[in-house]
């Protein structure tokens, strides 16, 4: 079992709607990292920005941008997550890939679609939550709106990692930082939220903010506004001794999803 696992966040501005220019661009991001890391982690819909023009943009389930995706999972050695527009069965999916090294892949489609921009008219949402057992970690990637409803994050698997994709503006940024410490503190699992930087189409504005916190809430990643790449590493004995000592998920509630 691997004690540590190595977690690089790439906060990136989007170019809007133009999927070859933002994989391109991810290309040439993933060429400047500094020694190795085990999972890349993008933002929403890093191939488009967060855009209700599905009839347009939708990619088949294994269009250019998953094949991408697993052209530089093979290449870098190391799993790449990161969500995609995807057209199945004549409806649209705000879908999440999680690409491993050897080019198999598992997929999440988004549960809570954001009514707010309208995303539910577009977008059908997932039913189903997805646990990716990866070098000894069990990790729980889930996609922006999702954050904010705690019962479907919570942690009934005993998971090691929460991930959080997203195109989260900036005028909602304290929202951001404190449901991601939240989920952290309340699941006793480390909480990872990647984040976009910049403009999008609509003029929404994104300061990234993309940020790691521990089981106990500490961040332990830097924070910025600006475009980064950081790489980020997880201990496996810092989980199991708090969760060892402090014991809370055991008086967690139980319940069943319907």
């Amino acid at each position: 079992m691997k004690t540590d696992l190595k977690i690089t966040l790439v906060q990136s501005e989007l170019v809007w709607e133009n999927a070859s220019a933002n994989r391109e661009l991810f290309s040439k991001k993933f060429q400047t990292f500094e020694g190795e890391t085990d999972l890349i982690v993008l933002p929403e819909m890093f191939t488009t920005g967060f855009s209700m023009n599905a009839k347009k943009l939708a990619e088949p389930n294994d269009g250019d941008s998953l094949n991408w995706m697993i052209s530089e999972a093979r290449k870098h050695n190391c799993a790449i997550t990161g969500s995609v527009i995807i057209s199945e069965n004549d409806k649209f999916y705000n879908r999440l890939f999680f690409v491993l090294p050897d080019g198999t892949y598992e997929k999440y489609d988004k549960k809570h679609t954001f009514t707010l921009a309208k995303e539910n008219e577009t977008y059908t949402a997932g039913k189903e939550r997805l646990i990716v057992n990866y070098k000894g970690w069990k990790i729980c990637p889930l996609i922006c709106y999702d954050l904010r409803f705690p019962v479907w994050s919570r942690n009934t698997e005993d998971y090691d990692v929460l991930i959080y994709l997203a195109n989260w503006p900036k005028v909602r940024t304290v929202a951001w930082d404190t449901l991601l410490r939240a989920r952290a503190i309340e699941n006793m699992s480390y909480c990872v939220g990647v984040n976009r930087v910049g403009f999008d189409g609509n003029d929404h504005e994104y300061v990234g903010h993309s940020a790691v916190y521990d089981v106990l809430g500490k961040q332990v990643s830097p924070s910025a506004f600006d475009e980064f790449i950081e790489t980020v590493t997880l201990s496996k004995e810092h989980i199991e001794s708090n969760r060892k000592h402090l014991q809370f998920l055991n008086d967690r509630d139980k319940f069943t999803l319907t």
